[in-house]
């Protein structure tokens, strides 16, 4: 299993771009979110994906930098489809309020010889709290991170030998989440700012974490590999250096500040 990140900073960014990662084994990739727009492509291209091998996508909220993103995913397939240069079956996956947001929006923007595919070869395909599927071949669960702004969803996938992937969102830790995160091999968490620079960047007035949080966070979740994401960019150039040290003082376990497209093998 190899996990890309192909964005990594929070909705206004310019520096990078917005959080949205991959996981594949083989050919066959999983892309949770799109970012806000077209640059999705382009990333991908960067990281060496074809967007004819992402069969399976996840759509955490719907958030514009998060969403967007996916329109553009959504005519490439059912352009290709209707010029006879794809020939593959999609499904996207999502809680009832993404879902009807793209049906919505795909029938306003996308022509009707492109949505027609819709339903028959790409599936938009609503998931509730604690609703299981395969992907990749492994058991992912969906939950309910009970945001505190738009209705959000993260989700867990277990794979190799009861190791556990989990994802968060982009909103702090819940309770709730308690029983996918613990214990997690690796698990995905927001940290907006350092906590040092709360003041300048006021994470909590956004309902968000700073490194700070989501390092002690991980610890008391027994987290053997933190990578932290949806952050700021003022700091793009020292990120890692900073929150690296920042977060040591709280987490024990693998701290991971990645750029745009690196790649981990889990």
């Amino acid at each position: 299993m190899k996990l890309t990140i192909l964005g990594t900073g929070n909705a206004k960014v310019t520096k990078c771009y917005n959080t949205c990662f991959t996981l594949n084994e083989g050919s066959e990739y999983f892309m949770i979110d799109g970012g806000g727009g077209s640059t999705i492509l382009k990333q991908l291209e960067d990281a060496g994906i074809s967007w004819k091998d992402i069969s399976t996508i996840f759509v955490t909220h719907k958030h514009i930098d998060h969403l967007l993103g996916i329109i553009w995913m959504l005519r490439m397939y059912c352009q290709g489809m209707a010029r006879g240069q794809f020939d593959g079956e999609v499904t996207i996956y999502g809680h009832d309020e993404v879902i009807g947001l793209l049906k919505q929006m795909s029938e306003m923007l996308l022509t009707p010889k492109e949505t027609k595919y819709i339903g028959e070869k790409v599936y938009l395909e609503e998931v509730k709290d604690g609703e299981e599927r395969e992907i990749l071949g492994h058991k992912v669960t969906f939950f309910d991170i009970l945001s505190t702004k738009a209705k959000q969803f993260g989700f867990c996938m277990e794979y190799a030998d009861g190791k556990k992937l989990t994802c968060c969102g982009d909103e702090p830790y819940n309770e709730c989440e308690q029983k996918y995160a613990v214990n997690s091999t690796w698990l995905l968490h927001e940290a907006f700012c350092l906590f040092s620079q709360a003041d300048k960047f006021k994470p909590y007035e956004k309902h968000h974490s700073t490194v700070k949080d989501a390092c002690q966070l991980a610890q008391e979740l027994n987290v053997d590999n933190l990578i932290l994401y949806h952050t700021e960019d003022k700091n793009i150039s020292r990120r890692k250096e900073l929150y690296t040290e920042e977060g040591r003082e709280y987490y024990k376990g693998n701290l991971l500040i990645p750029d745009d497209l690196e790649t981990f093998e889990l």
